[in-house]
């Protein structure tokens, strides 16, 4: 029995894909790819509907988009979309990929918090939420103290100057995902995690997913005229200076954190006095200092830093129906219990001298 599913993706900074599609005997029947996208030659359109007609309904994003490409003759022009967009139209059809409107979001304004506790609660609730104890959730951080916090594989010694680190009294903290380090002083940046379940960026390169999460940012900054654009992998930049940056943790059971960091108002000659920011580093940067490669917010917007963080929270709210929530007084007792157990000890700090 043949049963109708319809799936729909729009490409960040690109066209809307549309699949319909029918499940007969576990394989995909009367496959038909739409779109307002660009296409060339016209008789394409039937090589990518024959590639994916009659493939098992649970193959994976990678194998449907892989497939569609060896369909492909040599010559062909995808304009706009690509096979991957299409494989994730595909298994949003069937139910195995889900996009921002399938979920119900909750979104946790500003709460200062000691810096270990914030980075313990980005694995607490990424957790929650894949458990499915927890709806998807955004959390802007707040905090007091002077803080690096640093990526799950970076050096302390590479990274940190102690006598810096020494002389303003820096908090260290080492989070659970990757990347570069985050100097953060009180109201000096803005920082936001995202916690959301590995179905939402299903068939999506690492690449594309640091885009599809963001953009919502991207329009809320737009709306207070700054014109952001992502630097691969996981810089935000302005025609002005790089602004910020992202990280990802995804777990094993299905969770998946994402992080920001964008610079407000950070006191440059201090952050070099703290971090160690080799010129190995700031070369593929195109730039010879690291001041340089500072602009914070206050520069661009002319906003306070409470203003930008409202219309970032408006336009994540108004976009995706999101709903105001607080922590539960069990997730911090168990943020509490693992800064205990983990993230405030030596030996999670030092795992990489």
């Amino acid at each position: 029995m043949a049963t109708h599913m319809h799936g729909e993706y729009k490409v960040h900074g690109g066209k809307l894909v549309v699949v319909d599609l029918d499940v007969a005997d576990g394989k995909l029947a009367d496959v038909s790819v739409s779109g307002d996208f660009f296409l060339e030659p016209d008789e394409a359109l039937d090589s990518i509907n024959g590639a994916l007609t009659g493939l098992a309904a649970d193959v994976a994003a990678p194998k449907l988009a892989a497939a569609i490409t060896a369909a492909l003759p040599d010559g062909v022009v995808l304009f706009g979309f690509s096979a991957q967009a299409v494989a994730v139209a595909v298994r949003r059809a069937l139910s195995k990929a889900t996009g921002w409107l399938d979920h119900e979001w909750d979104i946790i304004g500003p709460t200062v918090l000691p810096t270990a506790v914030n980075v313990a609660l980005d694995e607490v609730l990424s957790e929650e939420v894949g458990a499915g104890r927890r709806n998807p959730t955004l959390r802007f951080w707040d905090w007091n103290e002077p803080s690096v916090v640093i990526g799950s594989f970076q050096s302390v010694r590479n990274e940190l100057d102690p006598a810096g680190v020494e002389r303003y009294g820096i908090n260290v903290v080492r989070r659970i995902s990757g990347g570069g380090a985050m100097f953060m002083e009180a109201g000096n940046c803005i920082t936001y995690s995202l916690y959301v379940p590995q179905s939402l960026v299903d068939g999506l390169s690492f690449e594309d997913s640091y885009k599809f999460l963001d953009s919502w940012v991207m329009a809320a900054l737009e709306s207070i005229g700054v014109e952001a654009f992502y630097v691969p992998l996981n810089d935000i930049a302005t025609d002005q200076g790089k602004i910020g940056g992202a990280a990802q943790k995804r777990l094993s059971n299905g969770g998946l954190l994402h992080h920001v960091t964008m610079s407000y108002d950070i006191d440059a000659d201090k952050m070099v006095e703290v971090l160690r920011i080799g010129q190995e580093k700031l070369s593929d940067k195109g730039t010879r200092s690291a001041k340089k490669r500072v602009d914070p917010l206050r520069r661009q917007t002319g906003l306070a830093r409470r203003e930008i963080l409202e219309r970032m929270m408006e336009t994540f709210t108004a976009r995706y129906s999101a709903s105001r929530s607080e922590l539960t007084e069990h997730e911090l007792a168990e943020a509490a219990r693992r800064v205990t157990t983990k993230f405030g000890t030596p030996a999670w700090l030092n795992r990489i001298p």
